[in-house]
C-alpha cells in the first residue's frame, strides 16, 4: 500500500526547529480517491450541483423501492440525505496536514502512548450502510522523540472513518498515517466494530463483533511489545 505522504526533498520545520517526518503531498491528502481533488477544490456553485444530483439519485432509488417521493414525510428527504451523506463523507475533504495542525513535540518519552475506546462511525463502501465501532491507537516514540498532541489520533481515525471504507483498510490507514506523521519506533491500531450489513442483513447475526490489527515496527517484530499493547487494550 502507498504511504499518505510521498516525502519531499525538504521536509518542513517543526516549532522546535526539528525537521518533521511529515511531509504533505500536493494535496495534503492522504490516500485521495478519483474525485477526491475535484470534491476538495470545489465551488459552492459545483457543491450545490453535486448535491442535486444526489438528491436525484435518491428519488429514483425511492421510486424503485415502491414508495411516493412526493408524499409529505418523503418530499425532503432527497435532499436531507445528501447533505447527510456529503456529511458523513467529509474525510475526503481533510488534509492531514490540516488535522494535525503542528501538533507535532519533542519530548524527552520513550514509552508507549495508548489512546483506546475512540468511537468511530464509517460507512461500508459494499453497502453503503453504516458500521460502527472502537479503536485503539498506540505508538512508541523513535529516536527523533516526537510525540502527537492526543486528541489528533481521534482525529486521525475520524478523518479515514468519513469515507466509504472496509474495516481491514481503515484499521491500516490509520496505523500508516501515524507512522509517517511521526516516525515512530512502532504503531499499533485494534479496532472492534458491528456492521450493519450483517446485523440488518445478509446473515443477520446481532452482536456479532468484527475485530482488525495492525501491527507496525516494534510492534510487529517484538512480541513482549505486542502483548503490553493488547493487555492494556483488553484492561477496560
Amino acid at each position: 500500500m502507498s504511504t499518505p505522504f510521498p516525502r519531499p526533498s525538504t521536509p518542513p520545520l517543526l516549532a522546535s526547529g526539528q525537521s518533521s517526518p511529515i511531509p504533505p503531498n500536493e494535496h495534503g491528502l492522504g490516500w485521495p480517491a478519483k474525485s477526491t481533488v475535484s470534491r476538495l477544490n470545489a465551488t459552492a456553485e459545483e457543491r450545490a450541483e453535486r448535491e442535486k444530483k444526489i438528491a436525484g439519485a435518491v428519488r429514483t432509488i425511492l421510486e424503485c423501492i415502491g414508495e411516493d417521493p412526493d408524499r409529505e414525510g418523503l418530499q425532503r428527504t432527497p435532499e436531507r440525505y445528501a447533505q447527510a451523506v456529503m456529511w458523513m463523507t467529509k474525510g475526503y475533504e481533510e488534509r492531514l496536514s490540516d488535522v494535525l495542525n503542528n501538533a507535532i513535540f519533542a519530548e524527552d518519552h520513550d514509552e508507549m502512548v495508548l489512546v483506546r475506546d475512540i468511537d468511530i462511525s464509517s460507512l461500508c463502501e459494499h453497502h453503503l450502510v453504516p458500521f460502527t465501532g472502537k479503536i485503539a491507537i498506540a505508538y512508541i516514540p523513535g529516536q527523533n522523540q516526537l510525540v502527537l498532541g492526543l486528541s489528533k489520533l481521534a482525529r486521525i481515525a475520524e478523518t479515514f472513518s468519513r469515507r466509504l471504507q472496509v474495516q481491514e483498510r481503515l484499521t491500516k490507514q490509520i496505523a500508516i498515517a501515524v507512522q509517517e506523521a511521526i516516525n515512530p519506533r512502532g504503531v499499533a491500531v485494534v479496532m472492534e466494530a458491528t456492521h450493519l450489513c450483517m446485523t440488518m442483513r445478509g446473515v443477520q447475526k446481532p452482536g456479532s463483533i468484527t475485530v482488525t490489527s495492525c501491527m507496525l515496527g516494534c510492534f510487529r517484530t517484538q512480541q513482549k511489545t505486542r502483548e503490553e499493547f493488547l493487555t492494556l487494550v483488553k484492561g477496560r
